[in-house]
């Protein structure tokens, strides 16, 4: 959804939920910690990967600190380690959490594709 082409609530749905995975990607989205944002000065969200370490901002897993586990475009959600619940028979299970509520305290920057794009980007603001 790279630009609004209408105001229906549910078109706009639909066009979400229709869109295909690697347009999915983008807005699975968090902002950067302030450290990283001194840091990275041209950047304010980045999309989440596994791998990168967030903090949770609302919910029950309030000010939990840990890595990203698995990243679901399909569904939209992340999950982050040590973040589980109980079923009923004792299981424990991930815990999905929404990528706008948290915010990324340190990137993965193993990945050669996302350091040349934050360097392009950096570039780009010079």
């Amino acid at each position: 959804m790279a630009e609004v082409k209408t105001r229906s609530p549910r078109k706009q749905r639909k066009r979400m939920y229709s869109e295909p995975r690697h347009r999915r990607r983008k807005h699975m989205g968090s902002h950067l910690s302030m450290d990283l944002r001194d840091k990275y000065k041209w950047l304010r969200r980045v999309p989440v990967k596994k791998g990168d370490t967030v903090k949770v901002l609302r919910g029950s897993f309030k000010d939990h600190v840990g890595k990203v586990a698995t990243v679901n475009t399909k569904s939209g959600y992340i999950t982050v380690e040590k973040a589980t619940i109980a079923k009923v028979d004792g299981t424990q299970i991930a815990r999905e959490i929404h990528p706008s509520n948290v915010i990324i305290t340190r990137l993965d920057m193993s990945d050669p594709y996302r350091r040349r794009k934050i360097e392009a980007n950096k570039e780009a603001e010079e």
